[in-house]
């Protein structure tokens, strides 16, 4: 048996740049873990790219080894396995802990029980070609959900008119990976490998045009959350006097006082009703005179309690006026 299939003078060397290509595109994200070291954060970025990436290069490992002649398959998803399994590693150790336990649920879940429930399922109910076919088409789902997470990116770059988070590098290495694996996936006759890589070419191209409509735009998205992050919001409270145009910042409380005071947002729909005020201090003022005169007559005169003989407070003592000034003392037995 052959080591490649030589139907077509050009298997050979379409699945050799495939392999190039593609591992290219397996190093893409190494900016990213190389900035994820350096700041021993994980800096908000999610592990199920590389997860779905690692479960997808698995099951065409599967897919290969069923096959008697995908040698160049096999090759390039083993190294697309090694890279993505340090991804994730690295992914895990400078990730946060409820980070990190639901990175460890995704690859339980997928790149072992799923993975693990596609081999017996296939292996122990299905034989022969019927076997490769459907290990086959499970292979073209996941890689259709593969090429389609970067939809998010397209509509985040619609949206914001910005390619900032689209890299033109990133998008065109998949569009040639794209083509490479569709052609050869037509000249070995496989529409298992040719049809997922049609959704990729097409989301390529799409990627390569919105970056040609969008790259010299920023976005007015992106600037506003930079504004935001770069000028904090310090707010203090305002104070209006009377009806005067001039506006004094009220005292600051404790917690106020942590911060520095740059900005001060006054109210403009501030009414003050000047008559009600007026009536409310004359009651005020009443009152107080009220009470200062009871405090008067109070000073003027005490009261006090004549104890019986028994010694105890009778509740109805006889009650002895006394003044103040001069002291007076008192003979208080019967």
């Amino acid at each position: 048996m052959p080591l490649f299939d030589t139907q077509h003078p050009w298997v050979l060397t379409i699945g050799i740049l495939g392999n190039i290509i593609s591992i290219f595109v397996y190093f893409s994200p190494l900016p990213t873990f190389i900035q994820i070291c350096r700041k021993k954060s994980t800096l908000g970025f999610q592990s199920l790219p590389y997860v779905l990436s690692l479960f997808s290069a698995m099951l065409w490992m599967f897919y290969a080894f069923l096959k008697t002649d995908a040698l160049l398959l096999i090759s390039v998803n083993s190294i697309g396995c090694v890279i993505e399994t340090i991804y994730i590693v690295v992914f895990l150790v400078y990730a946060s802990k409820d980070t990190r336990k639901q990175t460890v649920k995704l690859v339980a879940g997928l790149n072992v029980v799923l993975f693990s429930a596609i081999f017996l399922f296939t292996m122990l109910t299905e034989k022969g070609n019927y076997r490769i076919q459907v290990v086959g088409w499970i292979c073209v789902a996941i890689s259709v959900c593969v090429f389609a997470s970067p939809l998010s990116i397209v509509f985040q770059v619609v949206r914001t008119k910005s390619v900032e988070f689209m890299p033109l590098g990133l998008s065109f290495t998949l569009t040639l990976s794209a083509i490479m694996w569709f052609a050869y996936g037509v000249l070995k006759n496989d529409f298992c490998i040719a049809v997922p890589n049609v959704l990729g070419f097409i989301l390529g191209i799409l990627q390569m045009l919105l970056y040609g409509m969008y790259r010299s735009s920023k976005g007015k998205e992106v600037l506003v959350i930079e504004m935001e992050k770069k000028v904090p919001e310090h707010v203090i409270n305002v104070v209006v006097m009377e009806i005067s145009p001039e506006v004094y910042p009220a005292p600051a409380d404790d917690d106020s006082k942590m911060n520095s005071t740059t900005t001060v947002i006054a109210n403009e729909n501030v009414t003050v009703d000047n008559e009600e005020e007026e009536e409310d201090e004359k009651k005020r003022g009443e009152e107080e005179e009220e009470e200062e005169e009871k405090r008067r007559e109070e000073n003027e005169k005490s009261v006090v309690s004549i104890p019986a003989e028994n010694g105890e407070h009778e509740p109805f003592a006889q009650q002895v006026e006394v003044k103040l000034n001069p002291p007076v003392f008192i003979d208080c037995a019967a």
